[in-house]
Order: structure tokens, then C-alpha cells, then sequence
């Protein structure tokens, strides 16, 4: 089963995040800024102060048998190579699910889901899109327990 919605995108917001700015409460500031609680991020390119950020693992003891590791660390100067994700919402609670790929000073690559405490380190520069006659519901899901998308068209 796939769940869909269409819509169109009505506005986008580009910005700039300055060193020592959280880079998804910064994403977050701006959203609540903005009241956008329907959108995306179309791209998100910059430089970070370490990484931070989940992947999934096997947990034999979920319902679904993975769910997110501990958090991978990252130390000194990383490049945000790309970041992309979701604007949802649950109620009037602003949900983000974002995910980046970086890369280190000897350009190896890693991705994950970005949790907070990535701290730009020179720049972080983004553009967000906010949907129009999309609703980007995100709820937990008890059989897998994770939050999950949930797109229905207004």
C-alpha cells in the first residue's frame, strides 16, 4: 500500500544559519517563524562542528526488529554535503525528519537521520517549500514504533 497526496508547493524560504546555530532548531526556529507545517527541504548544503545523527539497526526486542542506533559521532570539521527531509506535524506541533549526508576532512561520506547537536561551524544555507492542500501528518506507528508520514490531501 502506498499512502499519497497531492498539492503544490505556495512558498519557499531561504536562509542562512551562522556559526554555532543548531542546525535542526535552527530548521525548526524557522518553520515555527514562518508557521509552516506543511513542506520540505528542498536543500541544505553548509558546514558543521562534528555530526551527530541515528541509523537504523537491528533490535531484536522491537515489534519490527530495528529500530535507531545510539548516536554516531563525528568529531572536527565536517562538510554537510546535503541535507533533505519533511515537514510535518502532528496537531499544532511542528515534526521534523530530516536527513543529511556529510563528509570529513579526508572526504569520506556518511548519512543519517540528523538529531540535534550539529553546530554550524562557517554556514549552513537551506531552502524550505511550504505545501499547499497537503496535510504532512507524522504519528507513531505501535507496530513498527517509530513516528511514521502519514500525507493526506486537504
Amino acid at each position: 500500500m502506498i499512502e499519497m497526496a497531492s498539492g503544490k508547493i505556495i512558498r519557499t524560504v531561504a536562509f542562512r544559519m551562522q556559526p554555532g546555530e543548531d542546525l535542526l532548531l535552527g530548521i525548526q526556529k524557522v518553520c515555527e517563524e514562518k508557521n509552516i507545517k506543511n513542506g520540505c527541504i528542498l536543500t541544505g548544503i553548509g558546514s558543521l562542528n562534528g555530526a551527530r545523527f541515528f541509523d537504523p539497526v537491528e533490535l531484536p526486542h522491537k515489534k519490527a526488529g530495528y529500530g535507531y542506533s545510539d548516536p554516531i559521532i563525528l568529531e572536527g570539521p565536517i562538510e554537510l554535503v546535503s541535507a533533505s527531509g519533511l515537514i510535518c506535524h502532528n496537531n499544532d506541533d511542528i515534526l521534523l525528519h530530516v536527513h543529511c549526508a556529510f563528509s570529513d576532512k579526508n572526504g569520506t561520506a556518511y548519512g543519517g537521520h540528523l538529531i540535534e547537536g550539529n553546530k554550524v561551524l562557517l554556514t549552513v544555507d537551506m531552502v524550505i517549500a511550504e505545501f499547499e492542500g497537503i496535510n504532512m501528518g507524522r504519528e507513531m506507528d505501535p507496530d513498527l514504533e517509530v513516528p511514521i508520514f502519514h500525507p493526506t490531501e486537504i
